[in-house]
């Protein structure tokens, strides 16, 4: 157990404290679990950096490291979907079927001896899946400190795509609130459109991985 190894556990640890922070009615609380949120996002910046610096990769690192992002992300989509009901459901398991496969694509390959090859695109929608993240805590902080009055007259609309789509082409800019009501979906479709094009540019570059046979070939340990 190294530094690296500890980083991404203390991301775990995180979560239920994020998760308390969130869901606590009080405007401050709000405040306080997108600090712990950002705190733990940041551990997985230090936690890539510590391993390569201290030269303390590990095979287990390797798995740690995004099964605690999954952890971590996967709990925060499915408190938003708790607290705003403008987010479905189905934004969130096509995002969990995404990590899911990736998931059992890193554990065959490690069984195989093999290397999960990566791209680019991945760390893209990472970064942007973590700034949404943070973007629509503020909105729930907005709203925790009064705002919801002015979204009275809309919360009792149907929540379905079509009045979402109506509501933004009606806007003008200077009706924020409707923003405040509308922005977490657009954000979290984006967030899903991204996950799904990155899980299938996995499975374009890794298919072999979920083919048997399931244990190394002659001791290779890459592809």
């Amino acid at each position: 157990m190294n530094i690296p190894n500890l980083l991404s556990l203390s991301r775990i640890f995180l979560i239920p404290v994020f998760l308390y922070l969130l869901f606590s009615p009080a405007p401050w609380s709000k405040i306080a679990a997108m600090g712990v949120f950002i705190l733990a996002s940041v551990t997985d910046i230090l936690d890539g950096w510590s391993a390569r610096t201290l030269k303390q990769e590990s095979e287990l690192g390797k798995f740690l490291d995004p099964l605690a992002d999954k952890f971590l992300v996967i709990a925060t989509l499915i408190s938003f979907v708790i607290i705003d009901p403008y987010i479905p459901m189905w934004m969130i398991l096509v995002i969990v079927g995404r990590d899911f496969l990736i998931t059992v694509m890193r554990y065959t390959g490690i069984k195989k001896g093999m290397a999960l090859r990566t791209s680019r695109f991945g760390k893209i929608k990472t970064a942007f899946q973590m700034v949404s993240i943070v973007i629509i805590i503020m909105v729930f902080i907005v709203k925790s400190f009064g705002t919801e009055i002015f979204l009275q007259n809309h919360i009792d609309q149907a929540i379905h795509l079509k009045t979402l789509i109506r509501i933004t082409l009606e806007m003008d800019n200077t009706e924020l609130y409707k923003w405040i009501l509308i922005g977490p979906y657009w954000l979290m479709m984006i967030v899903t459109i991204l996950t799904a094009l990155s899980g299938i540019r996995y499975l374009m570059y890794n298919w072999r991985l979920l083919l048997p046979p399931y244990h190394p070939k002659n001791g290779s340990n890459s592809n």
